[in-house]
């Protein structure tokens, strides 16, 4: 684990341009720490910084903030406290979105942070700082929600747990699943929970993959702040799953559940096999892309099954869906597009993390079926080009780029021509890969301005690195209709600190 002393961090403040924070303000007082007793108790350790996180005002955080980096406070522990102000502070509705990306971006900032140089790492999680504060104060203006403590009173005992918390997430019961979530985290494994939430997280299409991006997201980052504090996190989780617009899913058949519906019905059919196969159909990701530009989410989640029935090795399926979502993106690249990418990141990282083979084939088929519900979403949300991916290839590469550079300053004028050149550059050296990921990165942390920056990007570098050799170029490629250019302006955010210190 990452964690800098003062040495390291001055290194990165002047690397950065003018990340070191100057003043001697004063410490937190022991009474501002004290519990309220309407709110969730925190891990005694780190209630003081959530406090300092959530009262200091966001004109001064990432000033006091540095100061107590500079005198060895930890990267884990900011971290930490981030996640924790944030399912404390925010609200994951009426959307599991807009303002409640303070807390989804968390990991996603923390993913760009470790992936990036080491001079550079603190920059990520101040922009999320920042951000915290800004939907905190959208928060307090909308509702003033926080989350309180569970009431002890109706949690269940160990032995009761685990099927209390999924008799009420099968019934949408919120009241219900936050005290036997309570419960259930005090006594079940970490693989256990995870499990039982990335099938609930991915069972329906509601707010566009938020709520599987949850479920990974947040348990990658319990993962590096430590199980101590998952209580409340796994309470906020739970509680944007059952979001739902009005009418209890469990009583209705509406749209955004039947194709989970399906595909668990899919799943009871005998031909499909108990144990996913290793059956080589490279030729099958070519096909997919060119089925999901019409085909329905009913039909889709049934070829991945039958994929499967026929011994298909299920990475093929993956790199034709990521390839589809990409197509989709350079179609309209807008915040639909992008999440279905974001969406099916979340999908393959439950996908590769879950020992139970059962749910493996349930995230493919829903992963099928998500793709085209993308794609039929975006038709309300503007004009969707009519160009595939293919479009990437051009038979003349007499104008190959001389490197990375030369790719981002034509993505800030011509996203089509840069894409273009960065497939030329790739297929003359495949290892400009690398340059590639580095300088997109690079430009996220000075110019990302919006929490889809830091999780898209972080979402489809990681991804990059996953899927097949043979449709690696096309997705990276395709994956530029997001990045930052250039030529795009500063974030705010750094002309702000490096003003502040000039």
């Amino acid at each position: 684990m990452y964690s800098p002393d003062r040495r390291d961090f001055l290194s990165a403040s002047a690397a950065a341009g003018g990340l070191a924070f100057l003043g001697n303000l004063p410490p937190v007082r022991a009474a501002d720490a004290r519990p309220d007793p309407d709110l969730v108790r925190l891990d005694s350790g780190i209630e003081p910084l959530v406090r300092m996180l959530e009262d200091t005002p966001r004109d001064k955080l990432l000033e006091e903030v540095g100061g107590r980096v500079k005198k060895g406070l930890a990267y884990r522990d900011v971290l930490a406290a981030l996640l924790l102000a944030g399912v404390r502070n925010i609200r994951p509705r009426p959307n599991v979105g807009f303002k409640f990306h303070a807390v989804l971006v968390v990991n996603s900032a923390h993913q760009a942070a470790m992936a990036g140089p080491d001079n550079e790492r603190w920059l990520p999680l101040f922009w999320a700082l920042d951000n915290f504060k800004s939907s905190q104060a959208q928060n307090i203006q909308e509702s003033g929600w926080r989350m309180k403590p569970v009431d002890e009173a109706k949690v269940p005992p160990t032995r009761k747990a685990r099927a209390a918390f999924v008799a009420a997430m099968d019934d949408w019961d919120v009241e219900a699943a936050d005290v036997a979530v309570a419960g259930l985290v005090r006594s079940a494994e970490a693989g256990e929970l995870f499990d039982l939430f990335a099938r609930y997280g991915a069972r329906d299409f509601r707010d566009i993959g938020h709520k599987i991006i949850y479920v990974g997201n947040a348990f990658r980052t319990l993962e590096v702040i430590g199980w101590q504090h998952a209580e409340p996190v796994l309470r906020s989780l739970a509680f944007a799953i059952l979001k739902h617009d009005g009418k209890n899913p469990a009583k209705e058949d509406l749209e955004p559940d039947r194709p989970g519906r399906k595909n668990a019905e899919r799943l009871k059919n005998a031909d499909v096999p108990q144990r996913l196969a290793d059956g080589s159909k490279p030729e099958l990701a070519e096909e997919l892309v060119k089925l999901l530009r019409t085909e329905s989410a009913d039909s889709l989640g049934e070829r991945a099954a039958n994929s499967l029935a026929n011994g298909v090795t299920p990475r093929h399926v993956w790199d034709g869906l990521f390839l589809g979502a990409g197509e989709l993106l350079m179609r309209q690249p807008g915040i639909v597009a992008l999440h279905s990418l974001t969406t099916l990141n979340a999908m393959h990282y439950a996908y590769r993390t879950t020992g139970d083979d059962g749910l493996r084939r349930f995230l493919l088929l829903q992963s099928a079926s998500f793709v085209p519900m993308f794609r039929e979403a975006m038709k309300s949300r503007g004009k969707v080009e009519d160009f595939g991916i293919e479009s990437l290839e051009t038979p003349d590469d007499s104008s190959r780029p001389k490197d990375a550079g030369e790719i981002f300053a034509t993505l800030s004028k011509n996203k089509l021509s840069a894409a273009q050149k960065a497939m030329i550059l790739l297929k003359a050296n495949p290892a400009a890969a690398r340059e590639l990921t580095d300088e997109a990165r690079r430009l996220i942390f000075l110019k990302g301005r919006d929490s889809h920056d830091y999780k898209f990007s972080s979402a489809v570098l990681e991804d990059a690195a996953l899927v097949s050799p043979a449709v690696r170029d096309r997705f990276l490629a395709a994956s530029l209709f997001w990045l930052k250019g250039t030529g795009d302006a500063d974030s705010g955010l750094v002309k702000r600190t490096r003003a502040a210190l000039a």
